[in-house]
C-alpha cells in the first residue's frame, strides 16, 4: 500500500532553517508528482510546494524564495528545504501524492518557529 513518512520537523528560531523529508513506498515514485502542504492551528490545510516527475517546481507566494522542494528518485524521497523561517511558518507539514485520483497523505511533521 501507499505510505508516506515525513521527518525533519522541530523547533527553530526565526531566521533559521530546517529540511523536511518524505519517504514514499508503494508507488512508482519516479513518475509521481509530489507535494508539500501545511496546516497551522485553527486554519485550513494550505499548499506549500509541488514538484513534477520531471523536476518542475511550483511554490506558494508565501514561501517563494525561501523554500526549495527537491526529489531524489533513487531514494524515493522528496525534500523541503526551508530557509529564513518565520513564526507564521509554524504548522504541521504534510507530504501528498495523487495516484489515479486517490489522494494520499503522510502523518505530518511539526515545525515550530519561535524564539
Amino acid at each position: 500500500q501507499v505510505q508516506l513518512v515525513e521527518s525533519g520537523g522541530g523547533l527553530v528560531q526565526p531566521g533559521g532553517s530546517l529540511r523536511l523529508s518524505c519517504a514514499a513506498s508503494g508507488i512508482i515514485f519516479s513518475i509521481t508528482p509530489m507535494g508539500w502542504y501545511r496546516q497551522a492551528p485553527g486554519k485550513q490545510r494550505e499548499f506549500v510546494a509541488t514538484i513534477s516527475s520531471g523536476g518542475t517546481t511550483y511554490y506558494a507566494d508565501s514561501v517563494k524564495g525561501r523554500f526549495t522542494i527537491s526529489r531524489d528518485n533513487a531514494k524515493n524521497t522528496v525534500y523541503l528545504q526551508m530557509n529564513g523561517l518565520k513564526p507564521e511558518d509554524t504548522a504541521v507539514y504534510y507530504c501528498k501524492c495523487v495516484i489515479r485520483g486517490d489522494v494520499y497523505w503522510g502523518q505530518g511533521t511539526q515545525v515550530t518557529v519561535s524564539s
